[in-house]
């Protein structure tokens, strides 16, 4: 199987660093194509015999899959170099969520699925979004899901829903991020610990807390186990809900406001009209 990947920017570097590193394909098999080369050859001397193609058609001509990774407004230039050049039996892997599928079997007369990666996915773990297009038969699904399996957990979402998963699995880890960073700050300034003891502990906490969810105790379970009526835990929880109350509502608020504003500006970008007008 070959792999052609256009973009290798921060997740389309993640991305193909964490499939070979799991040995998902070999990097004999895989030609990288990116505008910034320093990008793609630091890939190629880690991963001995990774190929660097010369313009994006390079990536395409002899790929079976190929990763679609870069900004939602480069793809119109993309997809204006590689379309003529793309076959039927050839699947196309778009990793950006603003892009729907239907602008790209439109636009494109290969098989097209979007999967929405996680930075996460570069450890090995949590999710990856899955969104078929219509052309994909049973087998290439199967080859999806196990190709992606090796890296992370393939869950199938209605495209309609791309947003708010895209909130929980892709910009969720810089949520809990920040949130973290805000209880380690605080323990160090308010209680005098050491900032990489703090932060040591905060990490094997959150470690802790997903593999006790991913065991099958709920978020509500946790809670209840952890808050004993009249101890520390629940005085300071009744805290911290009052001070974050509706706090991720306006999260989301956010978010989807910016994603219609990505989504009129890539429609735009990839009208036909646009293509035949050039």
């Amino acid at each position: 199987m070959k792999i052609g990947f256009i973009g290798a920017g921060s997740m389309g570097g993640l991305l193909a660093g964490a499939l070979l590193r799991a040995r998902a394909f070999e990097p004999a098999d895989v030609t990288i194509a990116t505008r910034t080369s320093s990008k793609a050859e630091r890939l190629a001397r880690q991963f001995p015999g990774l190929r660097i193609g010369s313009t994006n058609l390079a990536a395409v001509q002899d790929a079976d899959l190929i990763f679609l990774c870069v900004k939602p407004l480069d793809y119109r230039q993309v997809i204006g170099e590689i379309r003529s050049a793309l076959r039927p039996d050839q699947l196309l892997i778009s990793i950006t969520s603003p892009v729907t599928l239907e602008q790209l079997e439109r636009l494109l007369p290969c098989k097209v699925v979007k999967i929405i990666p996680s930075i996460v996915n570069g450890a090995a773990s949590g999710a990856s979004l899955f969104m078929y297009g219509s052309r994909l038969e049973p087998a290439d699904k199967r080859q999806l899901v196990s190709l992606f399996g090796k890296i992370s957990e393939p869950i199938e979402i209605p495209e309609s829903s791309v947003r708010a998963a895209s909130d929980l699995s892709s910009c969720g880890p810089a949520f809990m991020a920040y949130l973290l960073e805000q209880f380690v700050d605080a323990t160090v300034e308010y209680a005098g610990m050491a900032p990489d003891i703090a932060a040591r502990l905060g990490a094997e906490m959150l470690l802790g807390t997903a593999r006790l969810l991913e065991q099958g105790c709920t978020m509500r379970e946790l809670q209840e186990r952890v808050c004993v009526p009249g101890g520390i835990t629940a005085v300071a929880i009744e805290e911290l809900r009052d001070s974050t109350r509706d706090a991720f509502r306006r999260v989301l608020r956010k978010t989807h406001d910016k994603f219609a504003e990505d989504l009129a500006k890539v429609e735009a970008s990839l009208s036909e009209q646009s293509f035949w007008t050039e």
